[in-house]
């Protein structure tokens, strides 16, 4: 499944971000979300960040982040339809991809790994999460892996390894112990 890359219409993004939120868009859902929300003002400000003038977000993207307790940088790519529960330590490294209809629990960190070979070279990996994936709370996912479409990972999960489309992962290390399952997605956008 593809990967949302960042998204070139960042109105597109916050309808699917309000709909994903309040099952269904309208601007006084959004300005509700901006005003009641602390993780809705972090999605909100990340799409202004995501426009043409999105330097004159930045600051703010940053505050809403430090009030919310997200480390959630302006330059992660990060598809339609986003959905923060609660949010508390969330961390997502700049290099991480994010499909759309993804839902991220608090304390949930997307992190990335540094490798050095015999030669002494360093390589950089971030994880890649597909769409409809669902991370629960305090689970970890370090390195170049894939996250296949439609996946969940358990809370307290420590992910290194790709895990396959539609299947359930848990412990440390993560392990499958489920196949085949259904996406947990609600209001999902199309």
């Amino acid at each position: 499944m593809a990967v949302a890359a960042m998204p070139a219409d960042w109105r597109t993004s916050l309808r699917a971000d309000t709909h994903r939120a309040y099952g269904r868009w309208s601007p006084l859902l959004c300005l509700r979300g901006a005003l009641t929300s602390r993780t809705f003002r972090v999605l909100l400000t990340l799409r202004l960040t995501q426009s043409r003038c999105g330097w004159l977000a930045a600051p703010l993207h940053k505050w809403t982040c430090a009030r919310a307790g997200i480390d959630l940088p302006r330059n992660t790519a990060v598809g339609p339809g986003l959905a923060i529960n609660h949010g508390w330590g969330l961390v997502i490294s700049p290099g991480a991809r994010i499909g759309k209809n993804v839902t991220l629990f608090h304390g949930v960190t997307l992190g990335r790994r540094d490798r050095i070979d015999a030669s002494g070279a360093r390589t950089i990996e971030f994880p890649t999460i597909e769409d409809s994936v669902c991370i629960g709370p305090h689970a970890v996912i370090v390195g170049g892996i894939t996250v296949g479409c439609g996946s969940r990972i358990a809370a307290g999960a420590f992910v290194t390894d790709s895990v396959p489309a539609h299947c359930v992962v848990q412990g440390n290390p993560a392990q499958i112990v489920k196949q085949q399952c259904q996406p947990d997605v609600m209001n999902p956008v199309a």
